[in-house]
């Protein structure tokens, strides 16, 4: 029955669209025509910003400063109790989905699903996004210059999402 209803879900709401236009007496296709227009127009606003996060990203992975910004901080994170195998995810996490997902996935293969490690990436992975990423695609997309409050406040939510992981895993195991 689920399966019947999820195959049927797309259908039958651009059946309503379309419906919908014609008991208004509107002309769908253009109407449709002009959202695709104006989808394109904002891509071709977004591209360099896509660009310029993709190549940081890459350079960031690939150019060891994860590892020594790791190393660095070590002490702390013992200090701490925070698994310092989980700071990769932690750090790209809000820059980056798909380097977050490449990194969770390493740690599920490398320490299991059910270990705290892996309980704490999954955590981390549903309670946090991809901040910076968000940000600059919806500001670019609607031109908004002075982001500040936003990523400080993203930010914030993103470090209580990654502390309150650790903490709810160290109580639970």
């Amino acid at each position: 029955m689920i399966n019947y209803l999820s195959a049927a879900a797309i259908p039958t709401v651009i059946l309503i669209i379309i419906s919908y236009g014609i008991i208004e007496k509107k002309k769908v296709f253009d109407i449709f025509l002009k959202g695709a227009k104006d989808g394109i127009e904002i891509v071709i606003k977004m591209f360099p910003t896509l660009l310029g996060l993709f190549i940081a990203i890459g350079a960031l992975r690939s150019s060891g400063i994860l590892d020594l910004i790791i190393g660095f901080i070590s002490p702390v994170l013992n200090f701490l109790k925070i698994p310092s195998e989980i700071m990769p995810l932690a750090m790209l996490r809000p820059i980056s989905g798909s380097a977050s997902m490449a990194v969770a996935t390493d740690i599920m293969q490398r320490y299991g699903v059910d270990s705290i490690i892996g309980l704490i990436a999954s955590t981390i992975m549903g309670s946090t996004e991809t901040t910076l990423y968000t940000i600059a695609i919806y500001t670019s997309a609607v031109g908004v210059k002075k982001i500040r409050f936003v990523l400080v406040a993203a930010l914030i939510a993103d470090l209580v999402g990654m502390i309150s992981s650790v903490i709810i895993w160290g109580i639970l195991s």
